[in-house]
């Protein structure tokens, strides 16, 4: 256990950063993951790292916060903390998060004081999103179990015996086996994603048509000039990073008035803390309509009302159903997890390196090309076995990307 744990901290340093001889980092871990925290700290320092600066947070405390916080908090952001974020992101300091949070955290809260403290946040930190959401530094989240978590995920057995079985399945899917071979088998697969990649760039696709026996029945128009991405970036000094580990994803931006149609969700989705479940949307001309969910219908209409961009489409995301993370049948609810394991699309904020010269563009130049912004960005899975996904040329050409939940091409 102990190898398998340092080799996953180097893999995060050494393939998810690459970090650099002299550069700071800072890590975002809550308090329960200290000790791998910790390990990725010292896989740091053995790197040449400058300083390591850690940001730590806490599931509990969170959570009483939310419930009993005087209602003004929730409007506010402390200069310390403005400063704080903002000042290293202008550094451009390479940014590790540890994800390991309880999938209903904040389940009972108010859905008001969490979406105005989004908001408020999404204001006076939008230089440091905007950095980390435009590669202009490096950036990767990764999940280490807590016993919350682990319980949710399975059910029925003792808090250790979860934590074991979460622990076997993470290191599977970021392809830790403790013999020191991580990094190069995720060149190997970095290497095919890439190849995936260059082929949907290729055809220059003008649309693509998602059906399923769910229902889901939606065309997505791409905009002139996008560019299909993998897991794998590069800031624009060339430092190569995984901003997810794991990552099975192709993705790209929508045009965001370019959406018609339903879609349902294919599996669970956790945001902020709540557990939405079966659910669809109505979208017409690229807005969400209309929506229905069995399960947290109010923080799913809460995540898409944030501001006026988040009820457009920021990704369209390809992964297919015989794939890694999906063969091994488990319900993260986790994002990073189950995102990774079905085709899925995010409403919310655009990724600008989808468009040709989209990293050198202002908001304004972005959305007059397609891409939308907003505060939120929140994936949700719509992969199934029996989706199809037809793609249009722009001389009228109909080619299958997806055949029965996997590639084609």
């Amino acid at each position: 256990m102990e190898k398998k744990l340092q080799e996953y901290a180097k893999l995060l340093i050494e393939v998810g950063l690459d970090l650099q001889k002299g550069q700071t980092l800072l890590i975002q871990s809550p308090v329960e993951c200290a000790r791998f925290a910790r390990l990725c700290a010292t896989a740091a320092y053995d790197a040449g790292c400058r300083e390591v600066v850690m940001s730590w947070s806490d599931d509990a405390l969170n959570r009483e916060r939310y419930l009993r916080a005087d209602s003004a908090v929730f409007d506010e952001v402390p200069e310390w903390r403005k400063r704080f974020f903002n000042d290293y992101a202008a550094q451009g300091v390479p940014r590790l998060v540890i994800d390991a949070t309880d999938p209903e955290t904040l389940k009972g809260v108010d859905s008001d004081r969490i979406i105005r403290a989004q908001r408020v946040s999404g204001k006076e930190l939008e230089y440091y999103y905007h950095v980390y959401m435009n590669n202009d530094a490096p950036w990767c989240i990764a999940a280490v179990p807590i016993p919350s978590w682990a319980k949710k995920v399975f059910p029925g057995v003792s808090e250790d015996e979860a934590m074991r079985r979460l622990w076997d399945a993470i290191f599977e899917t970021v392809r830790i086996t403790g013999d020191g071979t991580a990094v190069e088998k995720w060149k190997a697969h970095l290497a095919l994603l890439e190849e995936r990649k260059n082929k949907l760039n290729a055809l220059r696709f003008k649309s693509l048509r998602y059906t399923n026996s769910l229902g889901t029945d939606l065309t997505i128009e791409l905009p002139e000039g996008h560019l299909w991405a993998a897991g794998n970036g590069a800031t624009p000094k060339g430092q190569p990073f995984v901003a997810n580990m794991p990552t099975e994803e192709i993705f790209t931006a929508p045009h965001r008035l370019g959406i018609n149609g339903v879609v349902y969700a294919a599996l669970p989705l956790v945001d902020n803390g709540n557990i939405i479940d079966k659910f669809h949307f109505v979208i017409r001309d690229g807005k969400i309509v209309e929506s229905h969910a069995e399960t947290g219908e109010e923080f799913l209409k809460a995540a898409y009302t944030v501001d006026e961009g988040a009820s457009y489409f920021g990704e369209v995301a390809l992964v297919p159903y015989d794939s890694p993370i999906s063969n091994q049948g488990i319900l993260y609810y986790n994002t990073l997890f189950d995102e990774n394991a079905r085709c899925h699309l995010a409403f919310g904020e655009a990724y600008p390196e989808c468009l040709e010269g989209g990293n050198d563009m202002s908001r304004d130049e972005l959305k007059a090309h397609g891409l939308n912004w907003s505060i939120n960005h929140v994936d949700f899975m719509v992969g199934t076995a029996d989706l199809s996904i037809v793609g249009t040329t722009h001389d009228g050409k109909e080619i299958p990307v997806f055949v029965n939940g996997n590639f084609a091409l």
